[in-house]
């Protein structure tokens, strides 16, 4: 697990002063269970759980889906490849991500993702 961080209710988790997150249709939260690391924005780390996410984005009709974020080798990564794995066309935009790459893990993450046919751009 990693160390703590984006804790409910701490600086770490609060949206930048800019964004407008009143404009938001939907702020999804992940990462209740402290026993795992959660990092997919459509499943937990079981890869069953879901977060709702999935259905949400049906029931508006998206199947395009726009990739920021952090972490590119992590959260990023497994939220691409759930939904490229889910029938959505998936683009991540690396200028607006960050990675850790943790022993070579963007290379991975990166390569991973262009084999589910994920755009990098």
């Amino acid at each position: 697990l990693w160390p703590d961080h984006c804790i409910q209710g701490s600086l770490g988790a609060q949206f930048h002063g800019t964004l407008q997150a009143e404009r938001a249709d939907l702020i999804l939260r992940k990462g209740y269970n402290p026993d795992i690391d959660s990092y997919s924005a459509f499943f937990e780390n079981d890869h069953e759980t879901p977060t709702g996410l999935e259905g949400y984005l049906r029931s508006r009709g998206i199947d395009r889906l726009l990739m920021v974020g952090l972490a590119t080798d992590f959260c990023v990564a497994y939220s691409a490849l759930d939904g490229a794995r889910l029938g959505f066309d998936v683009e991540v935009r690396e200028d607006l991500c960050r990675a850790i790459d943790l022993d070579g893990s963007l290379a991975q993450a990166r390569a991973h993702m262009r084999e589910a046919g994920v755009v990098l751009a």
